[in-house]
């Protein structure tokens, strides 16, 4: 095949790949409209192995009429150069870029890849940026007043089904945005909203996101919609501040359904908002998440160029299962399988990759760490100690190799760097320490409500967000709460960890997992129900039923609901 050809297949692919990810897409605005909350989780399930399956047929078409780069190097920088020029103007340039590289990989051996024959950096970082506006529209109050555009803005999404009461959500609406951003609040003809044209769908919510642009500046907020039940739609929530619309758009959170065109003009317009936000959270948080590596990956080279850090072990109690190492001044963990693991532990590696895929696939519910999963991730030799590298043979022998200076690590997952619930507790007051045990207890609860049982519930698989939130991270024990037998400890003594592999004993929460006083007390204050097996039986039952509860994402105070 000529250079040209080969790439021309090679987009091609993505194109199906795309018109495929946002056919998907497009069925979340009829199944909320429906309530049909089955059929969304399924959709958000679906489209996380909709690239690989495109990148898989691609590479099976061009398998065996391409030569390797060795016999062919000249093909192949033609290849790359053709390509480059089909995307000079193309909407999803970006997405297209990582699309070829990930055929390319899967072609050849990790020898070749190199900025010759793939896009190691941003190549179109120079191109013709797209127009931001491409994905938003701009309301004037000063043509028709205040309320009606509102109104308009409201309406123009075209949910599917009525409001309830629209004129006192519009209401509603305006006092909260007056009372948490008064700084803002000029007249109607001194300001413009920029609305993202498409709502953001996740679980049973809507999201409308945009801005007000003043002289003042640009106030960015989030819009929550809802359902009530079989009445119809109500504004549910404003949110005006950074720290929650970040959360909102967090690393422990399911991926949004939003249909675009541009998603890098998306992403621009979200990061205008968000500025604490990397472009990688941005890609992951709309969905694109082969894209959010990509641009992690180069996040993580930029910062290895101008750093003489070395890798260490990260804080906390060394896992059974993973060997976790971090850069002292990067804020993430690379977590490596180990080749063996401890007696505790009766299940092999094939169990830990599917179990950490079922938490990919699944409703985080902002409770489980977001994992970026990485295969021959190269890294310069320099940034290991000897005595690391001694400790990494140990353990996870079988994952690494050396070449040319580098160590290559054959397969890992990268997570948002937490500190661990067990050491935070050590460090912090009296008040913060029953806020994060607390935050337990609701993070089990928000698991529970989303189908999942955790396992190991021990504090040293949860760590504490820079918003104080706790968060799961460890996934080998992760199984679907439904699968489970909660018993009581009648006729069992307490001590006994398990009958079956299945059985698991509520009662024994505290016990092992708590085993600190106080902890147990505050504890018990506030989710004495979960040392009750009927407690999680009688969740089982709703899910079974098809019940699963609403997890709202942001706190349970601004809701409207109570101000009706």
């Amino acid at each position: 095949m000529s250079p040209q050809a080969i790439a021309q297949r090679i987009l091609d692919g993505f194109t199906n790949h795309y018109r495929l990810f946002q056919s998907i897409t497009a069925r979340a605005p009829l199944a909320f409209a429906q309530r049909d909350w089955e059929t969304m989780r399924e959709i958000a399930s679906l489209r996380i192995s909709y690239y690989d399956t495109r990148v898989n047929e691609t590479v099976e078409a061009l398998a065996k009429q391409v030569s390797d780069p060795a016999h062919a190097p000249t093909t192949w920088t033609q290849t790359k150069f053709c390509y480059q020029e089909f995307l000079a103007f193309h909407p999803q340039a970006e997405l297209a870029e990582t699309f070829y590289n990930s055929v390319f990989c899967r072609l050849f051996e990790r020898k070749y890849y190199n900025n010759d024959f793939i896009f190691v950096k941003a190549t179109l970082a120079d191109a013709p940026a797209l127009p931001v506006e491409a994905e938003y529209r701009s309301y004037f109050p000063v043509t028709q007043g205040l309320k009606p555009t509102i109104r308009q803005i409201i309406t123009q999404f075209e949910f599917g089904c009525e409001f309830v009461n629209l004129e006192r959500d519009i209401r509603l609406l305006l006092k909260a945005f007056i009372k948490q951003a008064p700084e803002t609040h000029v007249k109607s003809y001194q300001m413009r909203f920029d609305i993202l044209q498409a709502p953001f769908y996740r679980g049973q919510a809507a999201y409308i996101v945009g801005r007000v642009v003043s002289a003042h500046g640009s106030q960015p907020f989030i819009i929550a919609v809802l359902h009530n039940k079989n009445k119809g739609l109500y504004i549910d929530a404003l949110l005006t501040r950074s720290s929650q619309m970040r959360v909102i758009f967090g690393f422990a959170r399911a991926y949004f359904m939003v249909q675009t065109h541009a998603p890098s003009a998306l992403v621009h317009f979200l990061n205008q908002l968000m500025p604490g936000k990397t472009k990688a959270e941005l890609y992951n948080a709309i969905g694109f998440h082969k894209q959010g590596k990509t641009e992690f990956y180069r996040e993580l080279l930029e910062h290895m160029q101008h750093t003489r850090e070395r890798f260490e072990l990260a804080a906390g109690t060394p896992g059974m299962v993973m060997m976790v190492i971090n850069l002292p001044s990067f804020p993430y963990v690379f977590k490596i399988i180990r080749d063996k693991f401890g007696s505790s532990k009766p299940f092999g590696r094939s169990t830990v990759l599917a179990r950490y895929q079922l938490v990919k696939r699944h409703d985080r519910v902002g409770r489980m760490a977001d994992t970026l999963e990485y295969s021959d991730v190269a890294l310069p030799l320099s940034s290991f100690s000897d005595e690391l590298l001694l400790t990494l043979n140990s353990s996870i022998a079988n994952s690494l190799r050396i070449e040319d200076g580098m160590l290559i690590i054959k397969h890992l997952y990268i997570e948002r760097r937490m500190t661990p619930l067990n050491l935070y507790l050590q460090e912090v007051d009296v008040e913060r320490t029953e806020d994060a045990i607390k935050e337990y207890g609701q993070a089990l609860k928000d698991m529970i409500a989303a189908n999942i049982f955790p396992g190991d519930m021990l504090l040293k698989n949860f760590g504490v967000t820079k918003h104080r939130r706790v968060v799961f991270y460890d996934y080998d024990e992760v199984q679907y709460l439904t699968d489970m037998q909660f018993r009581e400890l009648d006729g069992v003594d307490e001590m006994t960890v398990s009958v079956a592999p299945n059985d698991v004993f509520p009662a024994q929460l505290t016990t092992f997992v708590l085993p600190n006083a106080q902890h147990k007390e505050t504890f018990l204050k506030y989710h004495p129900e979960l040392i009750d097996a009927e407690y999680w039986r009688n969740a089982q039952r709703k899910i079974l039923q098809g019940e699963y509860k609403q997890v709202y994402p942001y706190p349970q105070e601004q809701r409207f609901i109570h101000l009706w």
